[in-house]
């Protein structure tokens, strides 16, 4: 017996997004002199925290009366793509079944006037 063989693949297939890290920015701390001090320092301003990447798929969330209406909706696409590859088949039997009385028709008329 012939018996397929399935690979096994370990790695995953999907698309793989990879995580975005960034480096935090050093931060430097400097020592305030006191309140009425005549320095131009100012405090620091913290860095910007790193924006999480947006999804790149896109998830559609479904209510049970929208499975019902997706489902009802394939099944009413097959039941319309099946009747019309059967009636386009039943077309072309019958086209063949008229041809082929056809041919014995004209084969008949054909055979009498050879034999007169």
């Amino acid at each position: 017996m012939i018996r397929p063989r399935i690979p096994v693949n370990p790695l995953p297939t999907g698309i793989a997004t990879p995580l975005i890290t960034t480096a935090p920015a050093p931060v430097t701390v400097e020592k305030h002199h006191a309140a009425g001090c005549a320095c131009q320092h100012t405090t620091p301003t913290p860095a910007p925290l790193p924006m999480a990447p947006a999804s790149s798929g896109t998830a559609v969330r479904l209510s049970p009366a929208g499975v019902l209406a997706v489902v009802g909706g394939g099944a009413a696409v097959a039941l319309v793509v099946g009747a019309v590859l059967v009636s386009m088949l039943l077309a072309v039997a019958i086209t063949g079944a008229s041809v082929a009385v056809c041919a014995v028709v004209l084969r008949s008329l054909l055979n009498d006037s050879r034999k007169r």
